[in-house]
């Protein structure tokens, strides 16, 4: 298919896929690729990244300008030998633009079909109104009521409603469009950590898939990162909850460590462009102002962006006038 580069073609025996973008807690691109250094997985296609993304600045180092470089989008490989099933996991390091979803999700398809692949698994994060030095539970959603009720026997949580945002979510209701059965495994992360990099729940959501596939995963420096994350933002935490009467924290107080964390952390970068993409469609177009305004809440960030937000409609009475 053209748009996608084979390096190679593997001979795999009804292999799983496993797709993986960036997201709120970086939850779903943490545990993939955490996945494919343990596996030791190869790469061996791409989708050449000019028709999906687009570059939003350049990167200072030391002083330097760098080129901007656009994201990946791999496919790697790995042989099982001791189960029936191999595996394949799509990682991109960044979300493409979401206009061209279609498109791009065609690409990661073709290969799909092309190793006759059956079964398809994405992860997420799921915040809740939790502590961070909870162990987070693994909720999942599915294609359908069978899989739903071979994955319940696994103690996950069912999602019952909701969304799932992003190429997280989206591809696994494209796939199931195109006759792919799949599941969505959620890790469970603090409502007011959502731009911290969580990796506690990708451990969750990866000891989950572990067992569900019954491959062996060395755990222990996925759960070193944990611990050394979990006293950072316990530090962070006893510094913000100053003047907070002791015991369970409450809404207020939740919003108000989101909003202080809001300006202690950085945005994922695949955030940040696609809310750079918002803002152009929004300046051509004042009916995406919505999803744009929707995008800033859900990362708790409207305040840093609300004059360049104000300032769209402005622009547009002024035209009006």
């Amino acid at each position: 298919m053209e748009g996608v580069k084979l390096s190679k073609r593997p001979r795999l025996k009804n292999p799983y896929l496993v797709c993986a973008w960036p997201g709120m807690g970086e939850v779903a691109f943490k545990a993939a690729t955490y996945l494919i250094e343990q596996l030791k997985a190869e790469e061996f296609a791409e989708i050449p990244p000019e028709d999906f993304f687009y570059s939003t600045g350049s990167i200072v180092q030391e002083g330097i300008l760098k080129t901007p470089e656009f994201p990946y989008s791999k496919f790697y490989y790995w042989k099982n030998k001791t189960g029936e099933n191999d595996l394949i996991i799509f990682i991109s390091n960044a979300q493409p633009d979401l206009a061209k979803a279609d498109e791009y999700c065609k690409r990661i398809i073709y290969i799909a079909k092309g190793f006759k692949v059956k079964t398809i698994i994405s992860f997420a994060a799921m915040p809740q109104a939790i502590d961070y030095t909870q162990q987070p539970r693994v909720w999942f959603t599915a294609t359908s009521k069978e899989i739903i009720n071979i994955l319940t026997k696994y103690n996950f949580q069912l999602l019952l409603e909701g969304q799932i945002s992003g190429m997280n979510g989206l591809f696994l209701g494209m796939a199931k469009r195109e006759g792919f059965n799949g599941f969505c495994l959620l890790g469970e992360i603090p409502l007011y950590t959502i731009q911290i990099e969580n990796p506690k729940a990708s451990y969750a959501v990866l000891d989950a898939l572990a067992r569900l596939l019954k491959i062996q995963i060395d755990f222990n420096n996925l759960i070193g990162q944990a611990h050394g994350m979990e006293g950072e933002i316990n530090k962070l935490l006893d510094y913000l909850k100053l003047g907070v009467p002791p015991g369970p924290i409450g809404e207020e107080d939740i919003e108000r460590i989101k909003k202080s964390l809001t300006q202690l952390t950085k945005l994922p970068l695949s955030v940040k462009e696609n809310i750079e993409r918002l803002f152009m469609q929004a300046n051509a177009d004042i009916s995406k102002a919505k999803e744009l305004k929707a995008e800033l809440d859900k990362w708790s960030v409207y305040k840093e962006y609300e004059d360049r937000f104000l300032d769209l409609f402005k622009k547009k009475k002024d035209k009006d006038n």
